[in-house]
């Protein structure tokens, strides 16, 4: 007699198909979630404090938002050929200060005494040269130019 083994293959049942179509689904789904998450993290940003900068948070970043008070009497407008939207002003939380270098046009809720936050470099010299400079309100806030009317 002659005994012969032969490996007999398994045909793909509709059951192995759908445990198969779904292992992928769930991996896919949990590749698109990771990458989706990675991205939202990268491009969720928080304000420090200027006590924060101080206590060293904002060290090896390389972009970071400080947000506090404009400090009263800081604002100094660039003057000279070159320097005419060059703004220098101090971002504080009452407790510490960070010097701010601007180019470009401020908004117009921008003023001292009121709230702001700056992006930008950090430098050595504990200065941050900013990129974009946002003006926060409070909840009344009302547009320039804008009169209030008290209701009658």
């Amino acid at each position: 007699m002659n005994t012969m083994t032969t490996t007999v293959k398994t045909p793909w049942t509709p059951r192995r198909k759908r445990l198969l179509f779904i292992s992928a689904a769930v991996l896919l789904a949990g590749i698109a979630l990771a990458l989706v998450l990675r991205a939202f993290n990268d491009n969720l940003v928080f304000f420090l404090t200027p006590s924060q900068v101080a206590q060293g948070q904002a060290k090896n970043k390389d972009s970071v938002r400080i947000g506090g008070l404009v400090q009263a009497g800081s604002i100094q407008r660039g003057a000279g050929a070159g320097k005419d939207l060059e703004v220098r002003f101090a971002l504080t939380d009452m407790a510490h200060t960070v010097p701010v270098v601007y180019r470009g046009v401020l908004p117009d809720l921008f003023v001292e005494g009121k709230g702001a936050v700056a992006q930008g470099r950090l430098g050595a010299d504990g200065r941050l040269v900013a990129s974009e400079v946002l003006a926060k309100h409070d909840e009344n806030y009302v547009a320039p130019g804008v009169e209030l009317h008290p209701p009658q």
